[in-house]
């Protein structure tokens, strides 16, 4: 029974790996030039393979189907180290699906730490990141109640396992986008690796404000819809949660 278990979960992470796969391979039209930061549907699979397989799995999962996925429709070199972006993206939701704040709140306190650190980030407009800010702040708040109040964080129950799902593909996906706006900027790939002066930059940064948090809400909708009936089959298996 436990090799069958094994078997059955070792499936599962290659399923979600194929499924991340296909996604990576669906580039998406920016709708502003030089706007966002996914240029494939990855985002959407994000977070319920992270919420499904749990953190290390997740991130695995994820991991293999973006290096394909970049490996089969091939943009440059630069790509495979943003798109790290995504299994860490993976790692971060499913840490908030199982309420592991501290982990969290130390990777976004670091990487904002390191973005304000930066001289050129001085230079960006900051309501350019208000989604990230969005995020921290809600991870925040999370981390206050949930803590008072546990039952308020009970994926148990049909309704609360909606929000709880919504918010754990949030703060997943803005993690996400917080690694590449630290790579992007603080440590300067936007110079070294693309060319780019700060009035570029500083173009990207305010089209990315609109197109980015579009990607991420439809994230959120597409994760709280599939997401119950993909957790109940996993409970049914016997496999987590």
């Amino acid at each position: 029974m436990e090799k069958l278990k094994k078997s059955v979960f070792i499936s599962l992470v290659s399923i979600f790996a194929a499924f991340n796969i296909i996604c990576d391979l669906l580039v998406v039209p920016p709708i502003l030039p030089y706007s966002g930061v996914w240029y494939s549907w990855v985002f959407i699979t994000e977070a319920i393979t992270g919420i499904v397989l749990g953190p290390l799995a997740g991130f695995l999962s994820t991991f293999i189907g973006v290096m394909v996925g970049h490996l089969i429709s091939y943009v440059d070199a630069f790509e495979f180290l943003f798109t790290i972006g995504a299994p860490l993206g993976t790692m971060i939701s499913a840490l908030v699906f199982k309420r592991k704040w501290g982990i969290v709140l130390a990777y976004y306190f670091a990487l904002l730490a390191g973005f304000f650190a930066a001289p050129v980030s001085w230079q960006l407009p900051f309501w350019g990141m208000w989604d990230v800010y969005l995020a921290f702040g809600t991870l925040l708040l999370l981390a206050f109640t949930t803590t008072k109040w546990k039952s308020l964080w009970d994926t148990k129950s049909k309704i609360r396992l909606l929000y709880v799902l919504a918010f754990s593909t949030l703060i997943g996906l803005e993690a996400d986008v917080l690694f590449r706006i630290f790579i992007f900027v603080p440590c300067q790939t936007y110079t070294l690796f693309y060319g780019y002066g700060v009035g570029e930059l500083q173009a990207i940064w305010a089209l990315g404000a609109v197109e980015t948090p579009i990607k991420v809400a439809l994230s959120v909708i597409v994760t709280a819809m599939v997401g119950p009936p993909i957790i109940s089959a996993v409970k049914k298996m016997k496999l987590s949660f």
